[in-house]
């Protein structure tokens, strides 16, 4: 049975969800037994219906962000401007949104895409490129998830170790801030020096940390989320000493951290979801604070754990004992302000 919505009034600005349609590749891909292939085979199909759908569940869903996910690439256009593809594509669908047909909602009200920074200075007229493709271009992110046990990401993921330090990557990296655009960082626990030291590198450079900084709970980290707690706690206080970096609350129910780990047949509670969050979600907030900390769905890859309902009743259950301020900008000022979009805020 579907759960009672709680605060259904409480503006939410979803900062972090994907549009994409893997159904011509998921017999390719290799591993198909792996948590995350798994989790994507919930939704090989998840374009604007199926997210004006999660966003008419219940909560008072206001606008979003889309997250880019190699989606819609242009195949005619020169590899390196492929990625333009994907902004148009999604560019698209934040214009079906603002039509107004659909309710007051603004969908994708910012955009992140892809550039290859490792290109350096050539990745600069990708950038351009990018911005051109439309008014709602505010970012990217180059993911940089690795791990020396191959079972951990699987294999989708092919970040090589130390992206975010290599000198090819920081040569793109320096034209974001000339830019004025955001970066997203999506990397493991173990990875988190990596984002410390960019950072630390490029102090004016807004920098968002996806996922909570991933916690592991799979593969050869598995069952050991407590040994490691105090490891990624120290880490998160570190980024958040650094007024550059802002946190995105969430990504915890992908099978990557494995809470829950039985998947979406186990129908988790949103109090259940809760307890397993509450010393990831708290220790950001308190390294952070409301005003550079994000509550995101990261769908549909979290639907691993959560439907779309229930992952926000959680996160609602979670703030509970925030004030109002501080709700506004947990569940939506934050991600206005860092994506450029208060204007759908309410007045």
């Amino acid at each position: 049975m579907p759960e009672t919505i709680l605060e259904p009034d409480l503006p939410i600005i979803d900062p972090h969800h994907h549009l994409w349609d893997l159904r011509p590749l998921l017999g390719h891909f290799p591993q198909p037994h792996h948590p995350f292939i798994a989790a994507v085979a919930l939704s090989p199909y998840y374009a604007f219906d199926q997210l004006h759908a999660e966003v008419n569940s219940g909560h008072n869903v206001i606008g979003t962000v889309f997250m880019e996910c190699g989606a819609f690439y242009d195949s005619d256009r020169d590899p390196a401007f492929k990625t333009v593809g994907e902004v148009e594509f999604v560019n698209g669908v934040a214009a079906q949104g603002a039509s107004g047909l659909y309710g007051a909602w603004r969908p994708c009200a910012a955009i992140i895409g892809h550039a290859d920074l490792t290109s350096g200075d050539g990745a600069r007229a990708v950038l351009e490129a990018l911005i051109a493709a439309s008014p709602r271009f505010r970012g990217i992110r180059h993911q940089g998830a690795w791990d020396a046990d191959p079972d951990v990401l699987g294999a989708p993921f092919h970040a090589p170790q130390g992206l975010y330090a290599s000198d090819a990557f920081r040569t793109g990296f320096a034209h974001l801030g000339a830019l004025g655009l955001t970066f997203d960082a999506w990397v493991l626990e173990p990875q988190l020096d990596d984002v410390i030291d960019l950072a630390r590198a490029f102090p004016d450079q807004p920098i968002v940390l996806d996922h909570c900084g991933t916690p592991l709970n799979i593969a050869s980290y598995h069952g050991r989320l407590h040994e490691r707690f105090d490891i990624w706690r120290k880490k998160i206080r570190a980024l958040g000493a650094l007024p550059n970096v802002s946190v995105k609350l969430g990504g915890l129910a992908m099978a990557f951290c494995g809470m829950p780990e039985h998947g979406p047949d186990a129908g988790t509670s949103s109090e259940v979801l809760a307890a397993l969050w509450r010393p990831y979600i708290e220790t950001c907030i308190d390294a952070f604070g409301p005003d550079r900390a994000m509550f995101e769905s990261n769908f549909p890859v979290d639907r691993w754990g959560a439907d779309y309902a229930t992952l926000w009743n959680a996160f609602k259950r979670l703030s509970a004992g925030a004030s109002a301020e501080e709700k506004r900008a947990l569940f939506a000022g934050t991600a206005a302000r860092t994506y450029g979009i208060e204007s759908i805020l309410p007045g």
